[in-house]
């Protein structure tokens, strides 16, 4: 991992304890007088736990899954990663001149599963998304909500038990939406994945999340966290979403307003 300082000490190792991210004093800064994006973020997040992540616009949010994934480096402070993970943008990012099924095979590739074995895994990770049609189909023959499913089963693929999602479903209709926020529910306990979930709306990180994560405007820290208790099963317009959606909408106005 490369540092921008190297006076600073940078820690990113992975351990088998029951903690996916032990994530201690996180900062980053962009350039060497550049401003803080993120400052003293402290966060954990358990195995088999989903976390929703909330705040403003530029808070920090994209910045920090990059940080986890690989993709940037923080500036200081130390990540402990108990597994790998695989990042999942807005845009599926489907390579358009192969089918549904290529595009998982090629993941597989890439972590080293033989070619006799690709075709059938993933096939398999097409039913877990319930996509079982889908292998010969290219991108523009499937529906927003069918590309982001095809992108989760290639994120699924990597074997990866650690997933970060970054406003997967920001660009569908609300109806698809919310069929992919069931969808995402039923893989999250059928496989046991851990996730940590970006989004700008509170309503679907409740309806979604087991604990609810409020950053604030920048420099980006954790200022707030709920915990959604009530039925397992939400739906977008269940009262305790309603409720809890309210209580945090509240903190988040206060927070830009604080900064606006």
């Amino acid at each position: 991992m490369n540092q921008p300082n190297p006076a600073v000490t940078l820690t990113r190792t992975v351990e088998g304890n029951g903690d996916i991210a032990v994530i201690s004093n996180l900062a980053k800064r962009y350039g060497t007088d550049g401003a803080l994006v993120i400052d003293n973020l402290n966060l954990t997040i358990r195995a088999g736990e989903f976390v929703a992540l909330v705040g403003a616009s530029g808070c920090g949010k994209s910045t920090l899954l990059n940080i986890l994934s690989g993709l940037d480096h923080q500036s200081s402070g130390q990540i402990n990663l108990g597994a790998e993970p695989a990042l999942l943008f807005q845009e599926h990012a489907l390579l358009p001149w192969l089918t549904a099924g290529k595009n998982i095979e090629l993941a597989l590739k890439l972590i080293g599963i033989p070619k006799a074995e690709r075709g059938a895994r993933a096939q398999e990770l097409l039913e877990l998304v319930h996509l079982p049609h889908a292998y010969h189909l290219r991108p523009h023959e499937l529906s927003g909500g069918m590309r982001q499913r095809v992108a989760i089963a290639r994120a699924l693929a990597q074997g990866r038990k650690f997933l970060l999602m970054d406003e997967p479903f920001a660009a569908l209709d609300a109806i698809t939406r919310d069929l992919l926020h069931e969808e995402l529910i039923r893989i999250w306990e059928e496989t046991g994945l851990t996730v940590l979930f970006v989004t700008h709306n509170v309503r679907e990180a409740v309806r979604l999340g087991q604990r609810v994560i409020l950053m604030s405007s920048r420099p980006g820290r954790i200022i707030n966290e709920w915990h959604v208790a009530g039925e397992e099963h939400r739906r977008i317009e269940s009262p305790i979403v309603s409720q809890l959606s309210l209580e945090i909408t509240d903190e988040l106005r206060k927070e830009i307003k604080r900064h606006g």
